[in-house]
């Protein structure tokens, strides 16, 4: 039987972290709905952190808001902190992500705040989610950035990767993301840490996020896929990255990526002829910015099959 994958939409949060220019609430929305109805079930769609360090999200409970009202979506957002997880559970997500670093250098310049810090800020969110009584309706992700390596930092240590995801699972975490922040991985790295990974997660399921700085991101989704990765994230257009650390740019494109993933046999879910509809549209809603991915220009090969 075909296996199903999912393939998580974070350009309207990763994609637009990064760039210059500051689009309407009106068109992410359009953007949110045109990607759910081409069948995206999970789609990252703002964070929730001081408009004054980003000024592209001071939008965020708009934004989130009008998210919750497409049926079938999970709506998901991004937060680096307790006050964050804290904003966004007023505003009612549906499934909030909470990033750290495996990278203490890393850590220190993107939340201020060392990793052994952010772990113990993780127990709290889950606990604010206790005492609010909504461990039933509000998912809670933890996604560690730099997994894989740091432009910080350097190299960092397979081991601290798997401690920190044990210490996540056993806080409470839902989901467990493992996030190549700066485009450093290789598939025969992604293949040893996933491993690893899985191995203290039980089964609370293991999620990837990979960039293309190298040119290497979907080379590294096949490694995880080979290791029974079945949650992506990807970014239409190639947009995104860290702005708290440098050449952090890249993400894989969710067109380039889905059409991977649908070649492999993986079904996505995802009506193909939709989702490039939409790429096309970005073009114009973010005029100027630089798009990557090869799909839209060459259009699927004759020989291309679905996996359903």
């Amino acid at each position: 039987m075909t296996q199903s994958v999912s393939v998580r939409e974070v350009g309207l949060r990763d994609g637009l972290q990064l760039i210059t220019t500051v689009i309407s609430t009106e068109i992410k929305g359009t953007w949110c709905a045109a990607q759910a109805a081409a069948g995206f079930g999970e789609i990252e769609v703002t964070s929730f952190v001081p408009p004054s360090v980003i000024p592209q999200f001071s939008d965020a409970p708009q934004v989130l808001a009008d998210a919750l009202k497409i049926d079938g979506l999970l709506a998901t957002t991004l937060v680096p902190n307790l006050k964050g997880a804290i904003r966004a559970m007023a505003c009612g997500a549906q499934k909030i992500t909470f990033v750290l670093s495996a990278s203490e250098e890393h850590n220190m310049a993107n939340v201020r705040c060392t990793t052994d810090e952010s772990l113990a800020m993780f127990a709290a969110i889950i606990d604010e989610r206790r005492s609010r009584g909504m461990t039933d309706g509000t998912q809670i992700s933890a996604a560690i950035a730099t997994s894989f390596g740091c432009s910080i930092q350097g190299a960092v240590p397979q081991k601290r990767v798997v401690d920190i995801a044990a210490q996540l699972v056993a806080a409470g975490a839902d989901e467990i993301n493992i996030a190549d922040t700066v485009g450093y991985a290789n598939p025969a790295q992604v293949r040893r840490l996933i491993v690893d990974v899985q191995s203290v997660t039980g089964a609370v399921p293991v999620a990837t996020h990979f960039h293309d700085t190298r040119g290497m991101g979907l080379a590294n989704v096949t490694a995880a896929a080979d290791v029974g990765i079945r949650r992506f994230d990807a970014s239409l257009g190639g947009l995104g990255g860290c702005p708290f650390a440098p050449g952090a740019s890249g993400n894989i494109a969710t067109e380039d990526c889905i059409y991977l993933l649908e070649s492999l046999g993986l079904d996505t879910g995802i009506e193909l002829p939709a989702l490039l509809d939409v790429r096309a549209k970005l073009e114009h809603w973010l005029e100027g910015e630089t798009l990557e991915g090869r799909l839209l220009k060459a259009g699927p090969a004759k020989t291309f099959m679905p996996a359903r």
